[in-house]
């Protein structure tokens, strides 16, 4: 049995590198073998991601359940319109609109079951306009709710990023809820995804018309458990402080660059370079 403050020496990990083959933790970047200190911290590490993964499928577990009973809704509504109402116009409508509700619930199940098990977890080619379009099929609800209007840019042509489709949704997933809170009501959201000038990268960026940062807070937004937020809003989500440094940390995982630009009044910009395919 381990002494009351014995820190446990787990087994050496790995992660993955850009090029999606796994590194060993066992010896820092120069071949120096870790401390069992430093191995445990890493070890620490991989299990927070991991909590990390597994509370933002939970998170999108939530959001879908509540998309698709309302989506239910609209189809027991229209088919009872159908069934009392034997006239061709009235039943005409009610089939075209439970093909509608129908074709949104096919979408959200699949966005689910894509993030649950269909996008690899290895760093490859990767569409980032479908996964945009995706993540948003899921919190549409949420957007219409606080009367957030969304844009989209996607340029056409744009090339695929070497990434995992997996991580780079819980980054935007992040980055649209913050963004949706930093509004409140009855803001404007702006995600453009185009070729960077310099032909190595495909650039993200998620712009939103919010309270904005303070010039004296924004150096700290990546920092592991800082947060201007005083916990959990109404939706059950923020607050931790550990959104914004889980971005950065996958985003720092990819070789790629992420930085913000805010005023305050004004609103808030991330921009996201990631490597081109």
């Amino acid at each position: 049995m381990n002494a009351p403050n014995a820190i446990p020496t787990p087994p050496a990990t790995s992660t993955s590198s850009s090029s999606g083959k796994p590194v060993s933790t066992g010896a820092l970047a120069g071949g120096s073998p870790l401390s069992d200190e430093q191995q445990y911290i890493q070890h620490l590490k991989a299990q927070l991601r991991q909590s990390q993964s597994m509370a933002t499928l939970g998170e999108l577990t939530s959001t879908a359940t509540h998309e698709f009973n309302n989506v239910l809704m609209t189809i027991i509504n229209y088919a009872r319109l159908g069934i009392r109402n034997r006239d061709d116009a009235s039943r005409d409508k009610a089939l075209g609109k439970i093909l509608e509700a129908s074709e949104r619930a096919s979408k959200i199940t699949g966005t689910i079951l894509a993030q649950a098990r269909n996008r690899s977890e290895s760093f490859e080619p990767t569409d980032l306009g479908g996964l945009i379009l995706d993540t948003l099929v899921l919190l549409e609800r949420e957007m219409n709710k606080y009367r957030v209007s969304v844009t989209t840019e996607i340029e056409p042509g744009v090339a695929k990023a070497v990434v995992s489709g997996n991580q780079i949704q819980r980054v935007l997933l992040n980055l649209l809820i913050n963004a949706r809170q930093a509004i409140g009501e009855c803001g404007n959201l702006l995600i453009r995804l185009a070729n960077s000038e310099d032909p190595q990268w495909v650039e993200l960026v998620v712009r939103d018309s919010g309270s904005g940062i303070p010039a004296e807070t924004l150096p700290q937004i990546f920092d592991p458990f800082f947060s201007t937020k005083v916990g959990p809003d109404e939706s059950g989500k923020g607050g931790t402080g550990l959104g914004l440094a889980a971005c950065k940390e996958i985003i720092d995982a990819h070789r790629g660059k992420i930085r913000v630009e805010s005023t305050v009044g004004v609103g808030t910009a991330f921009t996201i370079r990631l490597p081109r395919a």
